[in-house]
């Protein structure tokens, strides 16, 4: 008889629903009886493999409640990565903080509102026009607050479920954090220009794309959408108070309009940034952070391209390094983060609560480095 692995799962969410686990020792074969977990009292379980010798290593397993549809999910409801032994051991104790309920995983009571500012608003700076929208908190029409803003690039891409290339699901993100007491936010989506997008997003200087129409954009941001803002809506118009963000180009032309404009933008949220076209743009940011304390918060995946950790790596420790005192880094690097909306969508909530909110931020499964 081999040794016994045990399996004990926590869960905080109160739930009548039995655990059960499905993994590679059963084709992923979710609710079968035979693995289903005892609940020992309310809120644990366990489950015991008498004999790891029939087990299969590395072995790979997720909690359900009986059917995909019921699966577990991060803190957000975001998807959770498969949990992995790569060898045999006795004790395995997982947390899992939440889980979804017929594929749904948010209280649409908090979901936020969705305003359609102008399908064409105009952009004098390019000559053109863009759908703006605003994402208010669900309870905005019920009090007088002021909310901090964010003002995030590929507005296409945030919510829309059919998205082509995926949606980060920002809603039912914003939800969830409403749900576990904060998102005090408003997040203001700007649309991409389709076929100009690489142009726009590129700074206006020689890159590896040559020179790009992005000063001309990061002006429209600063001088034209920010004070249309904050006059239609109940804004903290402060720059620590205001932020930018996107992620692949989206990412580098926050940056660039981070340096470009620091007295207006106090914090940037750079997921996956395209540093390949402006390798060294981390210099011409330290030229203009010297005077504003600026949070930064980078994230990066490591199922991206070769050079994406590199050069990520090579911007947070070049900021870091010149500008100690004035730049706050975050850097997080999820080792099976992948170049998408859905990896971006994951890492929004605790993006977002390290930058604006009151409370701690934990980093589930991912590795962690505060510059």
């Amino acid at each position: 008889m081999g040794t016994s692995l045990r399996i004990a799962l926590e869960t905080g969410a109160e739930d009548e629903r039995p655990v059960f686990l499905a993994g590679t020792f059963n084709d992923w074969q979710a609710g079968q009886e035979t693995y289903r977990m005892q609940q020992d009292i309310p809120g644990y379980y366990s489950y015991i493999f008498s004999d790891t010798t029939l087990l299969e290593y590395p072995m790979e397993f997720k909690f359900t409640r009986g059917t995909w549809k019921q699966v577990e999910t991060d803190s957000y409801g975001g998807y959770v990565y498969n949990h992995k032994l790569e060898a045999s051991t006795d004790l395995v104790t997982i947390h899992v903080p939440r889980w979804k309920m017929d594929g749904q995983f948010w209280n649409e009571k908090f979901l936020p509102i969705i305003e359609t500012i102008n399908e064409h608003f105009e952009i004098p700076q390019l000559i053109t026009t863009r759908r703006i929208s605003a994402l208010l908190p669900w309870d905005y029409y019920q009090t007088d607050k002021h909310y901090p803003v964010l003002y995030l690039q590929d507005g296409q891409n945030l919510v829309d479920p059919f998205a082509p290339f995926g949606t980060w699901a920002l809603d039912k993100k914003l939800a969830t954090m409403a749900e576990n007491g904060w998102a005090d936010l408003i997040v203001v989506a700007i649309d991409h220009a389709k076929e100009d997008r690489i142009s726009e997003y590129t700074p206006s200087y020689q890159t590896k794309l040559g020179p790009g129409d992005g000063k001309k954009y990061v002006r429209f941001l600063a001088d034209t959408l920010k004070p249309f803002i904050d006059k239609a809506f109940r804004t903290l118009p402060d720059r620590q108070h205001t932020g930018i963000g996107g992620s692949s180009m989206g990412g580098l032309i926050s940056i660039y309009a981070g340096s470009m404009y620091p007295e207006v933008y106090g914090k940037q949220m750079i997921f996956s940034p395209s540093l390949w076209v402006a390798p060294e743009i981390y210099k011409k940011a330290l030229q203009t952070h010297m005077l504003y304390p600026t949070q930064i918060y980078v994230y990066a995946g490591g199922q991206e391209s070769e050079n994406m950790i590199p050069l990520v790596e090579q911007f947070t420790e070049g900021m870091d390094a010149n500008n100690p005192e004035a730049i706050t880094l975050m850097r997080v690097i999820e080792p099976l983060g992948k170049h998408s909306e859905t990896d971006w969508g994951k890492a929004f909530p605790d993006a977002a609560n390290w930058l604006f909110g009151p409370y701690p931020v934990t980093h589930e499964n991912f590795w962690t480095k505060v510059l």
